[in-house]
């Protein structure tokens, strides 16, 4: 049996979901109240994320958010996805947390996207990147009609 088939039957077994379902596209508004956390990207902004790959060992896909970019690349980080931080939790229990950097052309560097998958069909996405032009913004994702 290989590796892959070996996971998928044991998280079948567990109960856990395919991440394989959260292919396709996923929009949704800017969350969160406090202004710490409302840096750099309109508190108006929405995001649209498409996932063309992913399984358990990374994703890819493009990212839009709203006076930010524009169908960018995003991808996971193979190390990441490697190390310990592939099983990174929080309040909520996401499934599985990914993270990948995707240009941004405001001359400032990358930016950060950590990407979390729910039961019930839902993501997180949350765009962060230091330095002297941060950002930091929760898009809240529901699938695409």
């Amino acid at each position: 049996m290989s590796r892959a088939t070996f996971a998928l039957a044991l998280c079948t077994l567990l109960g856990c979901s395919d991440v394989r379902e959260f292919r396709g596209t996923w929009e949704g508004a800017r969350v969160g109240v406090d202004p710490v956390l409302r840096v750099g990207i309109a508190s108006d902004a929405h995001a649209t994320l498409s996932i063309d790959q992913i399984d358990t060992h990374g994703f890819k896909g493009t990212l839009t958010v709203d006076g930010l970019v524009q169908n960018t690349f995003v991808e996971s980080v193979p190390a990441a996805e490697a190390d310990v931080l592939a099983g990174m939790t929080w309040s909520g229990s996401p499934l599985r947390v990914y993270m990948g950097f995707f240009a941004v052309p405001d001359g400032r560097g990358d930016a950060l996207a950590m990407i979390a998958l729910y039961d019930g069909r839902r993501v997180e996405l949350r765009v962060l990147r230091g330095g002297a032009m941060p950002l930091y913004g929760i898009f809240a994702l529901s699938e695409a009609p």
